[in-house]
Order: structure tokens, then sequence, then C-alpha cells
């Protein structure tokens, strides 16, 4: 078996990576290896297409041109207003940047808005490996957290859910308002993005705007959740919620990525384990149908909606459509950014104990 050694400076190296020290790759497998999710390679940057940069180790965005070389990991993606893409079960000639924090695949299908520019296409040159030759996988990478040592945190902090109608309807954004909301009270919060594909914009953001530390997927080396089992992401979700138990929070706002209707979002809202776990869920919405049709769902499933949020509350129309065709509380950014925030989700949790309480009495 022949190993090439290359020279790590010459590689533009994705944040998805950051905790791979090796710069040895192997040639001689690339058509006959199948990769799985968060299998480490070397690409070729063939032409440019959507993407035109990827997130490096450091967090800044490096421009990519043909003809470079770049480290990046093999991983699934579903973004309904981008692209839909999976890891090859077999060697293609062609391969394709689905996300900027440098998840790789093949497209499936793309958002009309960018048919004509189309994807940033690659070559294969390699996989990454150890000295032993076995291929580096970035999940788990450089985390000490497994099944045997694992302890499961009680339930301190009080989660918030940050739910949506689908990509885009404003999630992150009324997570980082509420987080800058329940600073301004007083109270501790982290925040965790559970489910989605590698870039750190989210958890950044959120962060600015007053999480006290800001995790998500990736931080396992997960290049994306996108086809990932039920059970592995309730595992996901218990390292993560192990992970930031030192800072002592009071909050925990969990973001998960895309709509209800999307595989591993509908998976998780539909699972007890993961129900039990959340105290409230905060919705988004594009517009007033959307907000309220979401938050039936949810209230039907058994959680306790504190407010509905997003996009929609840029129109007074649409408010008011939602305060006059149901009882679900709106709440906009200046209302998720208010320090009174506390008092309205203080209510939604003494009422969640409530109804917890009574359920278990019957």
């Amino acid at each position: 078996m022949k190993l090439t050694k290359i020279n790590s400076n010459k590689i533009k190296k994705a944040i998805i990576c950051k905790h791979v020290k090796s710069s040895i790759i192997n040639k001689n497998i690339k058509k006959i290896y199948i990769p799985k999710a968060g299998d480490v390679a070397v690409f070729k940057v063939k032409e440019i297409g959507k993407h035109t940069r990827i997130q490096s180790v450091g967090g800044n965005n490096k421009y990519i041109l043909p003809g470079d070389l770049i480290m990046a990991a093999f991983g699934n993606r579903y973004a309904t207003g981008q692209m839909e893409g999976h890891i090859p079960k077999s060697y293609q000639s062609t391969y394709h940047i689905l996300g900027q924090g440098g998840a790789i695949g093949v497209i499936n299908s793309i958002h009309k808005k960018f048919e004509l520019i189309g994807p940033a296409t690659l070559s294969l040159v390699g996989y990454v490996v150890n000295e032993e030759g076995g291929v580096i996988n970035t999940k788990y990478l450089n985390n000490e957290i497994s099944s045997e040592n694992f302890i499961r945190i009680h339930r301190k902090p009080k989660i918030i859910l940050s739910l949506g109608t689908s990509m885009d309807s404003g999630k992150t954004t009324s997570a980082a308002y509420l987080a800058r909301g329940l600073n301004l009270a007083g109270k501790k919060t982290i925040f965790i993005k559970l489910t989605g594909t590698v870039f750190t914009k989210d958890k950044n953001f959120v962060k600015d705007y007053g999480a006290r530390m800001a995790l998500d997927f990736s931080d396992f080396g997960f290049p994306s959740t996108y086809m990932c089992s039920t059970p592995e992401l309730l595992q996901l979700f218990d390292y993560l919620l192990e992970k930031v138990k030192s800072y002592d929070s009071e909050y925990i706002i969990v973001e998960i990525a895309d709509g209800l209707l999307q595989r591993e979002t509908s998976a998780l809202i539909h699972d007890k384990k993961f129900r039990s776990k959340v105290n409230v869920v905060l919705f988004s919405s594009a517009d007033s149908m959307g907000a309220i049709s979401g938050a039936d769902l949810l209230t039907n499933l058994g959680f306790t909606v504190v407010g509905t949020t997003g996009l929609f509350t840029t129109s007074p129309m649409l408010i008011d459509e939602v305060e006059q065709q149901s009882n679900y509380k709106v709440l906009t950014g200046e209302d998720l950014m208010s320090k009174k925030i506390i008092n309205t989700l203080e209510e939604k949790l003494n009422y969640s104990r409530f109804e917890n309480k009574m359920a278990v009495n019957i």
C-alpha cells in the first residue's frame, strides 16, 4: 500500500476537518473505497459554482479557485432553499460541495434559483488516512465521551426548543433574540444547534447575541445530520448536553434545522425520549397559516408552545391573523429581546409543569 504525504500548506482545510492532524493520503483506494459520513478526503476543485468559498479551520471564509486542493469530509445535505445531496455509494468522476463548512457529496436536486450557476465541482484526489492506513473520520474525533462512560445529565437547565415551518423561517434569529432577552434578564443561556449542515454562522450569531456558549453537531465531527438515525441523534443530543454541563446555565435553547416535515425533525418531535427533555417550544414561521398549523401540530404532540414568531411578525396584518385565528401568543423580535420575555417564559414553564403533574395524576 503506497501512501503519500502532502504539503499541508498547499491545502485549504474546511472547518469540519479542524481536528484532523494527518497529511497522509491514500490515492490507491479512491475508486474502491465506499465513503461514509465523516470520512475525510482531499479534493481538487474543477469548476466554481454556487459555492465560491469554504469556511476554513479558523472560521474565516477562503475563496476557492479551479485547481485548488481542499480537505473536506463526505456528508449528506437537505436544504429546501438550496440543494439536496447524498454521499455516493460508488466512485464518481465528479463530486459537489454541498455545504460551505466542508460537506461533500453528489447533488440530487437544486433550487431553481441556483440552476444556472450549479454546484461547485470537485475531483477526488485521495482519502486522508492515519499512519496505519485507516481512513480518518471526523465524527466524535477528539471527543472522549463514549456510551460506556457517559453520565446522563439531570435536567436542571430549562430546555427551549426553537422549531420552524421550514428553512429560513426565522428559527436562528428567534433563538438569538431570545438569548438576548434572557441575557438582559440576568439569565445564563446556552445555545445548541442539534441538526443541520456544518457552517458555524448560526451558533456564532446566537453567541454574539448573548449565549454564554454555543455548540452544534459539528463539534462532534458531524458534517451534517441528514440521514442520521434517530438513536444516533438522541445520543448526539445527550453528548451536547453533557458538554455544556460545566457552564451551569439556566436555559438551553436548542435549534433543529429545517421544518417539521423534514426527516430528522419529524423523527425527533415524534420521539417520546426527546419530547421528555423539552420544556417549551418557540415556533417560527414565514406566514400566519404556517404559524398556526405548525403550533397546532406541536401542541397535539404534547409540546407547550411558548409563542409563535419568525418572519411573519414583520407584517402587522399577519400578526393580526394569528392573534385573531388562534390562542397562540405572537412574539416579535422586540418582545424576544426584551428582558420582560422571562415573564412570558416562566408563565409557560409553570403551565408546562402543571400539565405534566396533572397527566401523571391521571
